[in-house]
């Protein structure tokens, strides 16, 4: 019976596979650019920020295991400040 990480990783590996296959520097890219839309975007721009937060929490639970103390607290900040954008972004003030 196989756990629930293990499914978890076995339903990601082909999309890991895709992504592991391009050149680094585009997955970096298309993340600038959702980000980008997102903030210049009106409304409803922000669900770019949601699917660039969805992708980053997806990659740390993938990783998770394997990182340092440090490395997941740098990590949980980056999806924060993404999640922290998104909010400002749907639910603007004034």
């Amino acid at each position: 019976m196989s756990s629930l990480r293990e499914s978890f990783e076995r339903v990601s590996l082909p999309a890991i596979t895709r992504l592991s296959e391009l050149p680094r520097v585009i997955p970096f890219l298309v993340v600038i650019a959702l980000v980008v839309a997102g903030v210049l975007l009106p409304p409803p721009g922000w669900l770019l920020l949601g699917v660039v937060a969805l992708l980053l929490a997806w990659i740390l639970a993938l990783a998770w295991p394997r990182l340092s103390r440090v490395e997941k607290l740098m990590r949980i900040a980056v999806v924060a400040l993404m999640v922290a954008l998104l909010l400002t972004q749907a639910f603007p003030r004034g």
